[in-house]
Order: C-alpha cells, then structure tokens, then sequence
C-alpha cells in the first residue's frame, strides 16, 4: 500500500468511525429516552416497556430480511442512508403521536427497530469493501464504535430528558442520525452492477440463506453458537449488577459497574485496533477470550468491596475487545459475497435474541441472589468456549464438505491471503 492509498484508507475509517458512533448513539439512547417518554407523556413505565420491546424485538426478526434486501440492492449508498434516515424519522414520528395514538406510536417504534440492523450488521459488513487492506484496525474500531456508543448514548438521552424533556432527548438522537448520516454519505460505497433479469428469482438470497451456514461453515457455525451463549450470560449482567450494587447497599453502583465494563471494552477495542492477536486464528482467539471471561464473573461474588470489583468488571470489557473482534473477522471471512451482509445481520440477531433470553431468565431468578446469577454469567462464558470447540473438533473430524453450493460460492479466502499491507493477518492460515 503506497503513502496515498494508506492516507486515503484512514480517512475512510475515520469517516466510518465517526458516522457509526453518531448513529448506534441514537441506537443505544432511543430505549432510555422511550422509557422517559412513557413516565412524561402518561406516567406508565408499563408503556415505556412496551416501546421498548417495539423497539428491541425487530432487530432480531428483520435481521436476516434487511441483510437479504442489503445484498440484492443495487444502489447500495443509497438504501443505507435512507434506512438510517427512516430509522430517525420514523423515532421521531412515534415521539409526536405517544400520546395521541398509542398504537400508531408502537407501530412507528417497531418500523424503526426492523431498520436498526442496518446501523449494526449492516454498516459493520461493508468495512471489506471500504478497507479490505486494514480489516484488523477497522473491526477494532468498529467495536469501540458499539462500546462508545453503550456508554454515551443513555447519558446523553438521560442527561437531555433531566433538562429539556423527553421529546427533545429524542429529537436529539435523531440529530445524531442525521450527522451521522451526512458523514456515512462520503463513503466510497459503490454501486453493485446491473445483473441480468431471472424470471424465477434465480441467483437471488432469501432472508434464510445464511441460516444453513451456520452448520455447513464450521468456524462460522462455532463462533455464533459460542458467542450467543456467552451473550446469554451477559444479557443478564444488568441485572446482576443491580442486585450486586443492592448487596452493596449502594443501587446506584449498577451504573457504575456497567460503565466500567464499557469503558473496559473500549480500553479492548482500541488495544485490538493496534496491537492484533495475529499469532493465532479468530475462532481460538472467541474460544480462549469467552473462557478468560468466565474467571472474572466467577471471582465478583466473592469480592468483599465495591472497589475490589472494579477491575474485574474492567477486565471482563477488556477481553470483550479481541473477543467481538474476532467475531467479526470469522464473520467476514466465511460470508459468502452474495449473503455477505445478511451474515452480519444474523449473527448480531442472534446475540440480541440470546441477550434478551438472558435478562428475561434473570429477572425471572432475582431471588437466588447476585452471587447465584454471577456465577451463572461466568458459567455460560465458559458453556460458550467448550460448545464452539466442541463443533469445531467434530467437524475437524469429519472429511470437509463441498461448498460449492453456498450461495455466492465456495469459502471465502482468509483475509491473510488477500492483497498485501499490515492488517492483512486476521485469517486463520499466517
């Protein structure tokens, strides 16, 4: 990569770095500022929970259908910044009619929920296209983009409704999304040429087509499976850290174990972005991070002060870092072109599935105590770890199948063996 092209790729990531922020911004500060809402407009925090789950719920459902619309599209600029623009425009609508008409205002809040995948999956997806020499540092940075965005978002929706009031928390987040849209709008995304019409839809993914990769691709089957059980663990950290805090007899401690964790996480991210783990492929990268990550959860109960749990909640951000990096690189390796996007948006579906299954089962089992539900969270990192590697051994065992019928054709070559530069490490073969 000569001067040019490297100066050019870093202000392709930064433009990246900065529209992704804006945007999961308003992501992560839209489910606290409907909660606002709710309590403002007509004192139910029941109502606040339903818009929430408006909200929630489709990233999940409409995951793989937003991915499938993704991949087919021609004009792909285009359908992001209008997804994104719809996004905030429909978080806005639903804001002005809370009161008017409750079913109008869930129906908008569901509208923009079935387009949140874009702003997750789908941006992350075309960092192989934006900067396939600098993969490594991107999906780094794309991680801090989530973690940034986990810590300020809900400040900046709370600490705007404490002064000005819901309505105008929210307008801000859709201000989020608009810069972020005028800065995503600069991006080299290119259009995807024209094909030839097929009367019979032949040629064209499905909203299940990645689905079967889950169990034909081992390392992309091992991941999502390990992954997803760990964030079913982690689905039920909020939880666990109110009843920590309220052992503690301090409540308001939960937001500060959370915020330690993020910034941890960020801490990780930005480690990934410079210092890659290179020496070992992704997938062993998920395994090993997912267990090192069980050893903190387990110790927290047994930490007789506040102080003492700090760290370890830091450290538990810090190893997310390589660990959701590494997702995303087993991600990117093994989508096929023509489903590359809707990988991405399934496999963020179904962590968001397996978080919400987390907190549901915690707030279901608040009565064993923090130290039960901790060290549930540490046992499902570790379930996580021994379940991937455990499909990972099976199918090493088993002679490798053709993949010559996946859509968009056979494995996709590690990133290692694609063009030349520095961050072209990530594949599983050095």
């Amino acid at each position: 990569m000569t001067g040019g092209d490297g100066a050019r790729a870093r202000g392709v990531l930064g433009r990246y770095a900065a529209g992704a922020v804006l945007v999961r911004l308003a992501d992560e500060g839209a489910r606290v500022a409907l909660v606002l809402l709710a309590m403002e407009r007509t004192g139910s925090a029941a109502y606040g929970g339903v818009l929430v789950a408006a909200l929630m719920i489709p990233h999940v459902v409409a995951g793989p259908v937003v991915g499938a619309i993704a991949d087919g599209v021609r004009r792909r600029r285009l359908f992001y910044l209008l997804a994104l623009l719809g996004y905030g425009g429909a978080l806005l609508a639903a804001v002005a009619l809370a009161t008017a008409s409750r079913p109008l205002s869930v129906a908008l809040v569901v509208l923009a929920g079935s387009l949140a995948p874009v702003m997750l999956g789908g941006l992350t997806s075309l960092l192989r296209d934006l900067v396939p020499d600098r993969l490594e540092k991107a999906f780094g940075l794309d991680a801090m983009s989530y973690n940034l965005a986990g810590i300020a978002g809900p400040g900046i929706a709370a600490v705007t409704a404490g002064f000005a009031g819901a309505t105008a928390a929210t307008a801000v987040l859709v201000a989020l999304v608009a810069a972020g849209v005028l800065v995503l709008s600069t991006l080299p995304i290119r259009d995807r040429p024209a094909r030839a019409h097929r009367p019979d839809g032949a040629g064209r993914a499905t909203p299940l087509a990645a689905v079967p990769l889950l169990w034909r691709r081992r390392r992309l089957g091992a991941v999502t499976l390990a992954s997803s059980i760990g964030y079913l663990g982690i689905g039920a950290l909020p939880v666990a850290a109110a009843l920590l805090a309220g052992q503690f007899r301090h409540p308001s401690y939960t937001g500060l174990f959370l915020a330690v964790a993020s910034a941890g996480g960020l801490v990780g991210s930005l480690w990934w972005a410079r210092y890659p783990i290179r020496s070992q492929p992704p997938e062993r990268v998920v395994l090993v991070s997912l267990l090192a990550t069980a050893v903190p959860f387990a110790l927290v109960p047994a930490m007789p002060t506040v102080w003492a749990t700090l760290p370890l909640f830091a450290l538990v951000g810090v190893l997310s870092g390589p660990l959701f990096c590494s997702v995303l690189a087993v991600r990117d390796q093994e989508a096929p072109p023509a489903v590359h996007t809707q990988v991405f948006t399934l496999g963020a579906g179904l962590k968001t599935t397996a978080a919400a299954g987390g907190a549901a089962l915690a707030g279901a089992t608040t009565g064993a105590g923090a130290a039960v539900l901790l060290l549930g969270v540490a046992a499902c990192q570790a379930l996580g770890a021994v379940a991937g590697a455990a499909v990972l051994r099976r199918a090493s065992a088993r002679r490798p199948a053709v993949e010559d019928d996946q859509p968009g054709g056979g494995v996709r070559e590690p990133v290692a063996r694609r063009g030349h530069g520095d961050d072209l490490h990530v594949g599983a073969e050095r």
